[in-house]
């Protein structure tokens, strides 16, 4: 019997990967290639730099076609799956005018303004990479959260020509819409030659990341959640009628044509805080982990299973990512003494998520009416034993794992299953290839203490907020005016 693979793309915040699986879900190769850091020359200002999302899925792209041990004529076809909430001013032959403005850029909470006569049309990463990979200038709809002229109950534009217009993007910027599981293109033959992806196979629409990693997870009914550990942290379940203004979460596209998912509050450059730890003491790590024969992420995984649950009193606070409402918002590191070390931190921290959103995912079940009664946890810090076993204490309940922990990636490629005929539809491909390997139980002796200390992590922002926002209105003073705060 011939097998067959499909090609899943996953631009990320913080790198591109690309995977080859088969039509099961299993991982047959892949690579992943960096992003350069973020240009962010002044506050409110965040850019990927030059053409960065698309150079590095051709890099990784490259390279997994390299490592590819099967026949390149078995490849169907290829799952797009980018970042979502950035904006790519794009020229009229498709490359970029500027640089894509990251989610945490501060223009994308504003309509667009043009200011830039060599931009022709305004888009999605998505958009924006699809375009690039086929020449065709379609879109998914299901990427277009945010200052987009979008009826979110129809995925189409907006019909209204006055509030269409006050998003300041004529009809004719715009490229034209699909729906996850569409083809949007071919790989043309610039893509092809770069890559080593045959020239002319369909490249598939997915959603967003999120929607897309959540498709990939197997995320189907309320009692399960999911959260996702990437440089944006966040919790989903799945819904199906968009929810105009909830209180403690928001109505996302899901991956499949008028399914929803509902994303509670999430925690901003997330995972990326255990990237600045690593940073911050990497010598250190980089030593200790050669000495043991193993990576810096296994070692520092031995390290916090050896730490007491609670690190000895250190707590972490996760805003290394201030939100643009509240500028003054710090992380931090509360009860330091002679005991703690860089594993007290790095467990701190993965406490620190685990508290946050449990206190999130808590919200939206309570606004929802309903229980999640099992975990699905995703992304890079999935890997981590101790971080899945402080989840599972944390919230109290099974949590899993699946054996594709690139769920975005995973979730790219069941579009593209669905889209070629391997699978009929979205949950006869969910229900083939995505395969749940771990489950953790909750430790009776850890839960009860994560719920107090729980408590007091909530409490800590309202102690502090006050002194924070001191510390930043006297930092943001001119010099020469600051006053006595």
């Amino acid at each position: 019997m011939t097998h067959k693979y499909i090609i899943g793309i996953d631009g990320g915040s913080q790198s591109s990967k690309v995977v080859i699986f088969d039509t099961d879900g299993r991982v047959v190769c892949e690579a992943t290639q960096p992003l350069v850091p973020m240009y962010t020359p002044q506050p409110g200002v965040a850019e990927h730099p030059d053409d960065d999302l698309y150079d590095s899925i051709v890099t990784a792209a490259r390279r997994a076609m390299e490592r590819f041990p099967g026949d390149t004529a078995d490849i169907v076809g290829v799952g797009l799956c980018t970042i979502r909430c950035c904006r790519a001013l794009v020229r009229r032959d498709g490359t970029l005018a500027e640089p894509v403005q990251s989610w945490m850029d501060h223009r994308l909470s504003k309509a667009y303004e043009h200011t830039n006569d060599d931009v022709a049309y305004v888009t999605t990463t998505s958009g924006y990479l699809m375009g690039r990979i086929t020449g065709e200038l379609t879109d998914t709809a299901a990427n277009y959260i945010g200052p987009w002229p979008m009826d979110v109950r129809t995925w189409d534009w907006l019909t209204d020509q006055q509030t269409f217009d006050s998003f300041n993007v004529g009809r004719d910027m715009l490229y034209r819409l699909q729906m996850p599981g569409d083809i949007g293109g071919y790989v043309n033959e610039s893509f092809s030659a770069r890559t080593g992806i045959p020239q002319g196979l369909p490249v598939v629409h997915t959603a967003n990341d999120k929607a897309t990693e959540a498709l990939g997870a197997g995320l189907h009914d309320e009692t399960t959640g999911l959260v996702s550990l990437g440089t944006y942290i966040t919790g989903m379940i799945v819904g199906k009628e968009f929810i105009d203004d909830p209180q403690t979460y928001f109505t996302n596209f899901a991956s499949e044509p008028h399914r929803y998912i509902y994303e509670c509050a999430g925690i901003r450059r997330g995972m990326w805080t255990v990237s600045w730890l690593r940073n911050l003491v990497g010598a250190e790590i980089k030593q200790a982990a050669a000495d043991a024969g193993v990576s810096s992420e296994e070692h520092l995984n031995t390290l916090a299973s050896a730490v007491p649950a609670g690190c000895d009193g250190l707590m972490c606070i996760l805003d290394w990512l201030a939100p643009p409402t509240q500028p003054h918002r710090k992380g931090m590191f509360i009860g330091f003494d002679e005991r703690h070390s860089y594993a007290h931190m790095y467990r701190a921290i993965l406490e620190g998520i685990a508290f946050r959103m449990k206190q999130n995912m808590s919200a939206m079940e309570s606004e929802r009416g309903i229980r999640v009664e099992r975990l699905i946890v995703s992304g890079g810090g999935s890997y981590s034993d101790p971080c899945m076993q402080i989840f599972a204490d944390v919230f109290d309940i099974p949590v899993v794992r699946n054996e594709v922990r690139n769920a975005a990636g995973l979730g790219a490629a069941i579009c593209a299953a669905v889209a070629c005929g391997i699978h009929p539809d979205f949950d006869e491909a969910s229900k083939h290839m995505v395969h749940p390997t771990d489950r953790f139980e909750p430790n009776p002796e850890n839960v009860e203490l994560y719920a107090q200390l729980r408590s007091v992590s909530a409490d800590i922002s309202a102690q502090t907020d006050a002194i924070l926002e001191r510390t930043h209105r006297i930092l943001s003073e001119p010099k020469g005016v600051r006053s006595h705060a």
